[in-house]
């Protein structure tokens, strides 16, 4: 099945094209509301939490703070993916135009109704964005017959029923944890990120730096079946004596599996090491998850290795790599961009670190760690929301 083809820009037009192209394909409103989501709300996360600021989203900060990260920027970035990813994997168009700026409203309704509406209509608007997104992409997957991809609808079902626990939850509608919807949320998105690596990243380093990458397709199978299982357990409270086994072989396999890719291969490729590297933290996150089911290690560290370091690793390196290579633009990082990707490196481990090696420097590991992650998607945003706003510069469409 094709992966998403990012070829050499094309021969620039004569005339410049100008204008506004934000909402010519999936991916140019989506990275650009995900990344200002990004660079506002870990700020306002700190602020929050120092007492400085009060504001009123009808849960508790840390709840309002992990659904925010999770169900609207990682959500939107998804989306966003998945949207011009459909395109190229079905050779039909997926939304654009009126329709998909419908959809990023509805995206940033819901963000909003917490603070304007009361919980039960609030929690609608949210839930919402997802199925329907849902329904626009499955209409060009299932015209275009392209079933390998199937289960990626799958995983927006279950990302949906995810939001629809955290918010009972959250407002007692019944007897769940809100954490629970959260961790699952988590556990589908990493199967996300595992699945579409195995599809991306070997082939984008084999294109760019002529390797042969190894892979065995029973290992990927078991990788990703373990990770899966592993990941669901542990966000549904699963036996320890289950998860840790599960979770130290899913670990081994998912090692053996990433060193058939060539990562030593890219160090010096900075739009090849920042996928290498975050898809690296899944390892780490599996090994510290069967650390904790022996009471050895802390289970909290678990969930930013896998948000910061698996998920938001992958989703900046892709949304720096697809915007270049889907407006016409050179696949190469620059400065500003190996900054953005050492700039979340750091925001990383001032906020896992400090839980193992220096437990009374956590607060001043956050708040470091909150200035990192704001300024990376800043930079993000300064470099790119141009971009993402104008027409493709070698004049075609997307």
């Amino acid at each position: 099945m094709p992966v998403i083809p990012i070829a050499e820009p094309r021969r620039k037009p004569l005339v410049p094209p100008s204008g506004c192209a934000a909402l010519a394909l999936g991916f140019r409103p989506f990275y650009l509301l995900g990344a200002g989501l990004a660079a506002l709300l870990v700020p306002l996360w700190i602020l929050l939490l120092g007492g400085l600021l009060r504001i009123d989203a009808g849960i508790s900060p840390l709840l309002w703070h992990g659904h925010e990260m999770i169900f609207g920027f990682a959500a939107a970035i998804i989306v966003g993916f998945l949207f011009t990813a459909g395109k190229n994997w079905t050779g039909l168009a997926t939304p654009n135009g009126a329709p998909l700026g419908w959809l990023a409203a509805l995206w940033l309704a819901g963000r909003i109704a917490p603070f304007l509406l009361p919980a039960l209509p609030a929690a609608l608007i949210d839930l919402a964005f997802l199925p329907v997104a849902a329904i626009l992409l499955a209409r060009v997957l299932i015209r275009a017959g392209s079933r390998r991809n199937y289960f990626i609808l799958v995983l927006l079902a279950v990302l949906t029923a995810a939001n629809v626990l955290s918010h009972a939850g959250a407002q007692g509608w019944f007897a769940v944890s809100p954490l629970t919807g959260l961790h699952l949320a988590i556990a589908m998105i990493a199967t996300l990120c595992t699945a579409i690596a195995g599809r991306i990243v070997p082939s984008f380093t084999a294109n760019a730096l002529k390797t042969v990458p190894w892979r065995h397709a029973r290992v990927d199978q078991l990788a990703i079946a373990g990770t899966v299982a592993s990941l669901v357990l542990w966000a549904l409270d699963g036996p320890a004596i289950l998860v840790g086994p599960l979770a130290l072989v899913s670990s081994l396999l998912q090692a053996v599996r990433c060193n058939g890719w060539r990562p030593w291969a890219t160090l010096r490729t900075p739009l090849l090491w920042i996928l290498h590297l975050s898809h690296g933290w899944l390892i780490v996150a599996l090994l510290v998850l069967a650390g904790a089911s022996a009471g050895l290690l802390p289970v909290s560290a678990v969930v930013h290795l896998l948000t910061v370091g698996l998920i938001s690793g992958l989703i900046l390196g892709m949304i720096t790599r697809t915007t270049l290579g889907h407006t016409g633009r050179m696949l190469k990082a620059g400065r500003i961009e190996t900054a953005c990707y050492l700039l979340l490196q750091a925001a990383l481990l001032l906020r896992v670190l400090p839980q193992f090696v220096l437990p009374q420097h956590y607060l001043t590991g956050l708040q470091l760690s909150a200035a990192c992650w704001a300024l990376c998607f800043a930079l993000y945003l300064w470099k790119y929301a141009p971009i993402l706003w104008r027409p493709r510069v070698d004049g075609q469409e997307g």
